[in-house]
């Protein structure tokens, strides 16, 4: 399975299948799972979209048509009760209960839509995400946490400015996501519970995971860092201030890990 998560850094984003690559990053943590039982589930819902997709063209339809077959058909939904419940974040998991976050149910959409060759994207909002459906030209936006509802343009200026928290933002603001983007807000979102949670071990082990999955992600790399100083691993630390430095353009940035590292010479 190490050797998945190594392959899944080294293709290009292009050739990431966001679903197959979700359920990889969850079987790391149930060794003693096979994931038969989530490919099956898909097999059973990627037959029915096409059973009903023969003559869906326009983006409107397949995005009411999604909505139709993964919210009402098959119960994909949030899970509003218990928001921050790691199962949310884990694709078997989430293909289990039916329940997930917005990112993890929004790899469902996409994957989906992508199968039956539909443009489909993830797109990424303060605190939230959303599914993008059609081309730029005529797009329709879909909420998979609420059952592929689908989101007006005014409705998602009033979602961007709330959750700017009442400054003024612009619509333009949104963008689509890269896949290794979505998986990375997905191991962040368990790593972000995990520590929140006093499981610091467990927040590294995801953050190392995203180095490997998405090394040119640096906030990964910082994020492991720190962790790894909090576990008193130095050279670990060191390696990934280095490996950050590597990637990292930025001057201001650069200046602030070449100064951590030189901190870290004594010990």
């Amino acid at each position: 399975m190490h050797d998945d998560l190594i392959q899944l850094g080294l293709i290009e984003d292009e050739d990431i299948d966001l679903d197959d690559a979700a359920i990889t990053l969850a079987l790391l943590d149930h060794p003693e799972d096979e994931d038969d039982a989530c490919l099956y589930v898909l097999a059973d819902l990627a037959e029915r979209l096409d059973d009903l997709a023969s003559d869906v063209t326009e983006a409107p339809k397949q995005a009411a048509l999604l909505a139709q077959v993964l919210g009402r058909e098959f119960g994909f939904t949030g899970d509003v009760d218990t928001y921050d419940d790691p199962a949310n974040a884990d694709l078997v998991r989430v293909i289990e209960r039916r329940r997930g976050l917005p990112v993890s149910l929004s790899i469902l959409y996409v994957a989906a839509a992508r199968q039956l060759g539909w443009m489909a994207n993830v797109l990424d909002l303060p605190g939230h995400v959303l599914v993008l459906i059609g081309d730029e030209t005529d797009p329709v936006i879909i909420d998979p946490f609420n059952g592929g509802r689908r989101v007006e343009p005014e409705q998602l200026a009033a979602f961007v400015q709330d959750m700017n928290q009442g400054r003024e933002a612009a619509v333009t603001h949104v963008s689509t996501m890269t896949n290794r983007a979505v998986l990375v807000r997905l191991l962040q979102n368990q790593a972000t519970r995990a520590e929140a949670g006093g499981q610091g071990r467990r927040a590294l082990t995801l953050y190392q995971r995203m180095t490997i999955m998405a090394p040119g992600y640096a906030h990964a790399w910082w994020e492991r860092a720190r962790l790894e100083l909090a576990d008193e691993d130095v050279a670990a630390a060191r390696s990934s201030l280095t490996a950050m430095l590597e990637i990292t353009r930025e001057p201001d940035l650069r200046e602030r890990i070449s100064t951590l590292l030189s901190s870290l010479v004594a010990h």
